[in-house]
């Protein structure tokens, strides 16, 4: 793997004066409210849905090649999610601006909020942010987008029920030149009786390799999604991840989202 070639500094192209809007008026909205009132318990979320980046910061000083990889979007995880919002009759929210930008599954505190690097490639336009430059990403991308899914979720409780959040994730079949051998992967935190019922489900599809807290683990200081929706209000949580390679034709997301469906409707039987 190879570093992106990063463009002299001195250009600029990837720069915002942050006393200006960060999105133009033709530009969509930070986030997209899909079947909202969907009746399933599930609320799925997506918080890595696209590699879009506002045009007021250019190209981030990444050539396009870059921008197309997992580095910059979860590959599959738009469609997939759709495909589960539509069969379960689930609500889901997902980003419209890719994680470089800022990383709505992270807390802002995190360096990987907004990353310097991701995997071996420095990413130019996030490199010596000023703090108004920082915080106008946080109140335009990450902010509308954490504080609608809380509004959806104050909702769900104040009608006496028990929203399960999922969201909805990719992983590469190789990082940093290791081969990873999971087709799928729950993670989960405080949620260990519902992770280990979906994986006992997914496992249960045939001859599947299904990660247990891998190909990686919930962690408050590293994850925003299921500590923040799921665990701090004792609800159900988990991220599914699917090797990326296996949803990256409409056939594969065909496939996956008809075995996960099957999977989320056996285990809010239990939980729901």
């Amino acid at each position: 793997m190879t570093s992106s070639k990063v463009i002299p500094r001195t250009e600029n192209r990837w720069r915002h004066d942050p006393g200006q809007p960060l999105l133009a008026i033709d530009e969509p909205p930070p986030y997209a409210a899909i079947n909202p009132d969907g009746i399933s318990p599930y609320l799925l979320l997506c918080e890595h849905a696209s590699n879009r980046i506002p045009r007021a910061l250019g190209d981030l000083g990444l050539p396009a090649a870059e921008r197309l990889r997992h580095i910059a979007w979860d590959i599959g995880v738009s469609a997939l999610s759709q495909y589960l919002s539509r069969t379960l009759d689930a609500p889901l929210f997902m980003t419209n601006y890719s994680r470089l930008v800022i990383d709505c599954n992270r807390p802002l505190d995190a360096p990987s909020a907004i990353p310097d690097i991701s995997e071996a490639t420095e990413i130019p336009g996030n490199i010596d942010l000023s703090a108004p430059e920082r915080e106008q990403r946080i109140k335009t991308l990450f902010t509308p987008y954490a504080n609608a899914i809380a509004r959806r979720l104050d909702l769900l409780q104040s009608q006496g029920k028990r929203p399960i959040v999922i969201g909805i994730h990719s992983f590469t079949p190789v990082y940093l030149g290791r081969q990873r051998p999971w087709h799928a992967g729950i993670l989960y935190g405080a949620a260990a009786g519902f992770g280990q019922t979906l994986i006992r489900e997914l496992r249960g599809e045939g001859d599947l390799t299904i990660g247990d807290n891998e190909p990686y683990t919930i962690h408050p200081d590293e994850d925003y999604t299921v500590p923040v929706h799921a665990d701090a209000r004792g609800l159900d949580g988990a991220l599914i991840e699917v090797r990326h390679d296996l949803i990256d034709t409409l056939a594969g997301v065909d496939a996956w989202g008809d075995r996960l469906t099957r999977c989320l409707l056996a285990a809010s039987k239990e939980h729901g």
